[in-house]
């Protein structure tokens, strides 16, 4: 028997795309029964007889199951066609035994070849291919009980790992998850998101910013060095006993980074800030994790930081009987301009206040006193063209599961704090500029045009004019929100790499060795910048995301908003006790700054959005 004769006749038995058909009429073209009753004309290149017939039924060819093992033994060594396998495997040769002898065949377990010339295969082929095959039911089974369990909305500890795949994408890490196009979603981080939660896999509230931002998940493990070994480097100043002096670390409660502490000697002002350069030193590898980061990570769940923990517990001020300082002394005259500027390696004992605290001793001295010279500073600020944007902010706090959410006050206490901290930065800048010693200075450019706000909606408009502030190397220019010719940041080198790189500038200026050059500092401000921008991402979406959560948890949420933009058929408002901004439907009649009821209507943590309806 040819199994590739030119032309099948009618009747006979072929296979059509790996399946059965029936030949029904036989010419240039053969037209073909397929399964389901289907016909087709085909070429007869595109078909293989298996047997001559005559096939009434495609529903005939229902062969029984049979082991091949036996029929496989028997050919051991010998070479036959499908005629012959047909006959050992069923004991004839009909049309049925014929597709099932093809099926043996094309499985490619058992028997290998083609139709006119097959073999058995090798035994270990087989166990090969046999153990192969048992593996990919075995996870085909698995799978498709992962997806009937996900469409359950329910997982098991083994689907932890292949969802890792929808997780990569929900985190903005991948393209594609084979699991949400087998379960009919879209391949979108939002859908990956919704599914997450939806299983168990994340809980409810999962936050997944930091991630999607590609912020560090953990504060880094790193060893650091001796502060006693410090003073063994050459030209390693002494330190100014300042211990004599009261020191005031002020911040908000829970501060767990002190890292700046203010003092009042005569007329002179001292602040104190962490001496982390004498730790950090350009180019180690504290240094380079530290730059890389940029800064410390704030999020409501805690604190991410770019140093080890260890440094803040060894050098935050006022978490030891006595700290090691950097100094920064300073006089301002009589109209708020900076006198004097000295800076010191010190030593001081600081007293850790809260805002809250600091406020009820600001009638008191020393305080009392720095309060006055800080109000002297800041007058000559506004004097200068500086603004002050007084819009809602908020602290939000993720304690044991509940999502806090409490006002900045514009305290006495902060507002000085604020100004000590600004004359600091000033000092510093100008410090380094008589100098000529490159350090990274804060500018920020002029906007179009200049006002002085002074309702909600007209900050609101005005802060959307500034333009964002930025980094240069060698000549300072002017910060114009900050009302200042010069300056830097200084006062955070905990919390921030910028500071730090001005500290180890100083650091090496007082020692007598050699700074880094410019090039070198506008390099290294450059790489913090890029960390500073995944940091302020990170924090900006994790705060929306707490306080849609907190909503979430309260949906029959009612305050105030007031209105700070009118657009058309909508109006731009911000929540102050939420510090959130939304969009209404407008009404007619609604001006700015005017104070309107809401409700609450909907969250979606997924969109990262949420939706309110006026009340009234």
């Amino acid at each position: 028997m040819s199994f590739h004769q030119a032309i099948p006749r009618t009747g006979s038995l072929v296979v059509y795309k790996s399946r059965p058909a029936r030949v029904l009429a036989a010419a240039e073209k053969i037209e073909i029964e397929i399964e389901g009753g289907q016909t087709k004309r085909v070429r007869p290149k595109d078909v293989l007889s298996l047997h001559p017939g005559p096939v009434a039924s495609l529903a005939e060819l229902r062969p029984p199951e049979v082991n091949p093992q036996e029929a496989w033994e028997l050919l051991e060594g010998v070479e036959t066609d499908l005629k012959e396998l047909a006959e050992l495997l069923y004991g004839e040769h009909s049309p049925g035994a014929a597709w099932g002898a093809w099926e043996r065949l094309n499985e490619g377990l058992w028997f290998e070849g083609t139709l006119e010339a097959l073999r058995p295969r090798a035994v270990e082929l087989i166990e090969r291919d046999r153990a192969e095959r048992e593996a990919k039911a075995k996870a085909e089974q698995a799978w498709a009980a992962m997806l009937e369990r996900l469409r359950e909305g329910r997982i098991e500890p083994e689907d932890r790992e292949a969802l890792g795949e929808v997780e990569r994408l929900a985190n903005l890490q991948g393209e594609h998850s084979r699991i949400l196009k087998a379960l009919g979603f879209e391949e979108t981080p939002i859908s990956a998101y919704r599914l997450l939660v939806s299983v168990g896999y994340w809980p409810p509230t999962h936050n997944p910013y930091p991630a999607r931002v590609g912020a560090s998940p953990a504060n880094p493990e790193l060893p650091i060095p001796s502060l006693a070994a410090t003073v063994e480097r050459p030209g390693e100043p002494e330190r100014l006993d300042l211990t004599h002096l009261p020191a005031f670390a002020i911040d908000d409660e829970g501060n767990q980074d002190p890292d700046d502490a203010i003092s009042l000697d005569g007329d002179r002002v001292w602040v104190h800030v962490a001496d982390v350069a004498a730790l950090v030193e350009p180019d180690a590898e504290l240094d380079r994790e530290a730059r890389s980061r940029g800064a410390n990570l704030y999020l409501p769940e805690g604190i991410i930081h770019m140093l080890p923990v260890a440094i803040t517990e060894q050098l935050g001020l006022g978490l030891q009987s006595r700290s090691p300082a950097l100094s920064f002394g300073l006089r301002l005259d009589a109209q708020g301009e900076i006198s004097e500027i000295e800076i010191q390696p010190s030593l001081v004992q600081v007293q850790r206040l809260s805002y809250a605290e600091a406020d009820r001793r600001l009638g008191e001295a020393p305080l009392a006193e720095l309060a006055q010279i800080a109000e002297r500073y800041r007058q000559r600020r506004l004097a200068s063209g500086a603004v002050e944007i007084d819009l809602p902010e908020v602290s939000v706090r993720l304690r044991e599961g509940e999502v806090l959410i409490r006002p900045i006050e514009r305290t006495g206490s902060r507002s000085m704090v604020t100004e000590l901290m600004l004359m600091a930065g000033e000092a510093a800048a100008r410090y380094c500029q008589a100098r000529e010693l490159p350090i990274p200075f804060a500018t920020q450019p002029t906007p179009e045009r200049i006002e002085q706000p002074a309702s909600m909606a007209a900050m609101y408009a005005y802060r959307r004019l500034f333009k964002p502030s930025r980094t240069v190397v060698g000549e300072p220019g002017r910060h114009f929100g900050l009302g200042l010719d010069a300056y830097s940041r200084v006062t955070s080198p905990l919390r921030r790499y910028a500071d730090l790189l001005v500290h180890q500038q100083l650091r090496q200026h007082l020692r007598g060795s050699e700074p880094l050059s410019a090039e070198q500092v506008s390099q290294r401000a450059g790489e913090a910048d890029q960390g500073g921008i995944i940091v302020r991402r990170a924090e900006r979406q994790s705060n929306l995301h707490w306080k849609l959560v907190h909503l979430k948890q309260r949906p029959q949420w009612k305050g105030e908003g007031v209105v700070v933009e009118l657009q058309e058929r909508k109006a731009l408002v911000l929540i102050p006790e939420l510090a959130l901004e939304t969009r209404i439907r407008a009404k007619q009649g609604l001006a700015l700054d005017q104070a309107v009821p809401l409700a609450l209507a909907e969250v979606d943590l997924a969109q990262a959005e949420c939706q309110f309806r006026l009340l009234g």
